[in-house]
């Protein structure tokens, strides 16, 4: 089984205010129905609100993120299926919720993780 990544960055979703509570629960059902189906690693969205830090191995934190990182924003989730013909299925549905074409990656192998 692979993990893949499924994503999308906030501005991605253009969805009237007073449709976001359908929105919202239809994004639910999507986690609650690949959690049961045992498939859900985590998942959430970045809250915009809090400014990024870099934490160096000495503890220094600094305000800001790498320059190519600066943008990471939006919803994300992690599934751990045995096909890419599933992640693309649960990616699908995930579209389908939030109304906006989701990105889609595999995780590198790693027995550790």
């Amino acid at each position: 089984m692979a993990k893949y990544l499924i994503s999308f960055p906030s501005g991605a979703m253009d969805v009237p205010d007073d449709e976001l509570p359908a929105v919202a629960d239809a994004a639910h059902a999507v986690v609650r129905e690949a959690k049961a189906a045992g498939v859900w690693v985590f998942g959430g969205g970045i809250d915009e609100s809090v400014p990024p830090v870099l934490v160096g191995g000495d503890k220094t934190v600094t305000d800001g993120t790498y320059p190519q990182t600066s943008r990471i924003e939006g919803g994300y989730a992690v599934l751990e299926v045995p096909t890419r013909e599933e992640a693309v299925e649960r990616a699908a549905r995930i579209a389908v919720a939030c109304r906006c074409a989701q990105e889609l990656r595999v995780f590198a192998h790693d027995p550790e993780s």
